[in-house]
């Protein structure tokens, strides 16, 4: 099951990413978890512990990044790996 942690260090939000995020309810819970941080400068997706990411996740992370960018909110991706990522 996929799990996300947010934590807020000042104007940053660090939101952890932990298991496969294949289906649409684990992307639909990452994308609620960074549209919640209104209050912020920098999203950091750290996805050090993402084992897979689906077509849904991506395309997700695609309207994260449209988000951000219209709220004035940096979005970054911290250590992608693997299947999420480049090996």
């Amino acid at each position: 099951m996929p799990s996300v942690h947010v934590d807020n260090v000042g104007e940053i939000a660090i939101i952890e990413c932990a298991g496969r995020f294949v289906r649409s309810e684990a992307a639909f819970k990452l994308r609620a978890a960074v549209t919640s941080q209104t209050d912020v400068r920098v999203v950091v997706l750290d996805l050090t512990e993402m084992h897979a990411l689906g077509g849904g996740g991506l395309g997700v992370l695609v309207l994260l990044q449209r988000w951000a960018q219209d709220h004035d909110i940096r979005f970054k991706l911290f250590n992608p790996q693997g299947p999420c990522g480049t090996s």
